[in-house]
């Protein structure tokens, strides 16, 4: 494990992360950058994972495809809230590793897990949590660190529809089949008869791609506006 993460994405549970940016964070893998995803639970139990250790063992399979570092916390799925407990143990590891990017969940996940809606709370405060002075007892005396920039992924990726302010399309043109295989990593969670989630995944990927003039991407929403220095480069990516 790296002593520092340039970039850190935060999901609820394992597969989240893979399923909302993992073409992303292949990509930025690539570019030199380390990455570590943090999941706040380990998923279990579900319908057809045995053994927890599986379902670990799956994640960290998943994070090694894409190249990057996996930390999973011992939170309890189904039961994850959004409390002092939760902030405290998420900042902890933002404390550790002293990301410049948090990536956390973006909104609420109708008719599926709840979680999603209270990682990104969590995420929302551990970021806010983890610059805070005076308060090292709570952190294990951990120093103070400021993340300079927070935004969000999405799961179900309606935001894009919405046409929220501040968002980006990331090219993942080079890194989508990377970004299939890690969800394939899964295989408790996609058998057969749910291998229409993969299939859709790979569908809303090329059609923001698309809409960027890519074969394939990732919608990023950043909690501040984003700048440009070139506009060219920033409109004319190549």
């Amino acid at each position: 494990m790296p002593e520092k993460f340039d970039v850190i994405a935060v999901g609820a549970h394992p597969d989240d992360v893979e399923i909302g940016c993992g073409g992303t964070l292949a990509s930025l893998v690539d570019q030199g950058y380390s990455v570590g995803i943090v999941d706040l639970t380990n998923g279990e139990p579900t319908p057809n994972c045995p053994d927890p250790k599986i379902r670990v063992a799956e994640a960290h399979a998943a994070a090694a495809v894409l190249g990057c570092q996996r930390i999973i916390l011992d939170f309890e799925n189904r039961n994850l809230f959004d409390s002092f407990e939760t902030r405290v143990g998420l900042a902890k590891v933002f404390r550790q590793y002293q990301p410049r990017i948090v990536l956390g969940l973006l909104g609420k996940t109708p008719m599926a897990s709840p979680d999603h809606w209270q990682a990104s709370q969590i995420t929302d405060a551990a970021v806010f949590y983890s610059r805070l002075s005076k308060w090292e007892h709570h952190f294990d005396d951990l120093p103070t660190h400021t993340i300079a920039r927070h935004a969000y992924y999405s799961l179900l990726h309606s935001e894009f529809i919405a046409n929220q302010n501040n968002q980006l399309v990331v090219d993942i043109e080079k890194t989508l089949d990377r970004k299939m295989q890690s969800i394939q990593c899964y295989k408790t969670q996609f058998p057969p008869e749910k291998q229409y989630v993969i299939q859709r995944s790979e569908s809303i990927a090329r059609a923001i791609g698309f809409s960027a003039g890519f074969t394939a991407g990732e919608v990023i929403t950043s909690t501040r506006a984003v700048g440009s220095k070139d506009l060219v480069k920033t409109l004319l990516p190549t």
